[in-house]
């Protein structure tokens, strides 16, 4: 009798893939973000910019109906249709160089069903290890959530108000064009970042989705702009959507050798936070 595959199979699959972090794709994120495109070969590559690499080019007729690869790949074959960023714990042991053959081991680590506010959840863990010339340089754990689609006339989930506080702050504002290209740079099609249409009337949001990874990265670039240090160790976790190109702030306060960090939507919710030890 053959055996019905489950979930839990996927648990301890792992892949190698090996790149050269050419400059190229950091000075374009650097413009992006309006700064000076000014990283070379023999440089560090700025924390958590390392998600510019590794990028995988599913075939078009292997997309999904919201642009991502399908699932039962690597990815197990979960059956909720939605896809996020949940959050992520990573170590930095050395800063990854510029223009150096590099080596990511993914390995699937845990995989959990739960019921949420809104319907079930499926969280997927997955283990990450960068190495250049054979030493290990950093570790992420990425935790992705599936969901259902929201039912029709249900209301969002009210989130919580983000906190008081804050010894320092900066203002994003998003527009079509930074999502467009962060998208471009990471080769992430998810359709939620540049269809308005897509992400209102099929997965419930107030209109295009800011990416869960940028807001990671500007609250690390704001934590390290008042250490002028380089992390060893960085948490964030996803908690509400930030939708509708308003801007909003990345917030921070120090905490002893930590600095406690979040981001506060335009309408005062907590979206997103994080905590960098250095």
């Amino acid at each position: 009798m053959t055996k019905a595959i489950t979930l839990s199979d996927w648990i301890g699959r792992s892949q190698v893939m090996t790149d050269t972090l050419c400059p190229q794709p950091a000075r374009f994120l650097q413009a992006t973000l309006d700064r000076e495109p000014d990283l070379f070969d023999g440089d560090a590559l700025p924390p958590l910019w390392h998600w510019l690499y590794f990028l995988e080019a599913a075939k078009a007729r292997d997309l999904g109906r919201d642009a991502h690869p399908k699932k039962g790949g690597f990815l197990p074959p979960v059956p909720l249709p939605r896809r996020m960023w949940a959050g992520g714990r990573f170590s930095f042991d050395r800063p990854l160089v510029l223009g150096r053959e590099t080596q990511k081991r993914s390995t699937i680590t845990a995989i959990s069903e739960k019921e949420g506010r809104t319907g079930p959840l499926c969280f997927v863990t997955v283990r990450h290890v960068l190495s250049q010339g054979g030493l290990d340089l950093l570790t992420e754990e990425h935790d992705i959530v599936y969901r259902d689609d929201p039912a029709p006339g249900m209301p969002a989930p009210t989130p919580r108000q983000a906190p008081q506080g804050a010894e320092f702050a900066r203002e994003i504002t998003p527009n079509e064009a930074l999502l467009f290209r962060y998208s471009a740079l990471t080769f992430n099609g998810h359709r939620i970042h540049y269809d308005a249409d897509y992400a209102r009337d099929v997965e419930g949001y107030e209109g295009l989705v800011f990416h869960g990874p940028l807001t990671a990265t500007l609250l690390l670039d704001l934590a390290m702009t008042q250490t002028r240090d380089m992390p060893r160790r960085f948490t964030f976790r996803g908690l509400a959507p930030i939708a509708g190109l308003r801007p909003f702030q990345i917030e921070g306060r120090r905490e002893g050798a930590a600095i406690t960090l979040w981001a506060r939507r335009a309408d005062g919710a907590l979206a997103m936070t994080a905590e960098a030890v250095f």
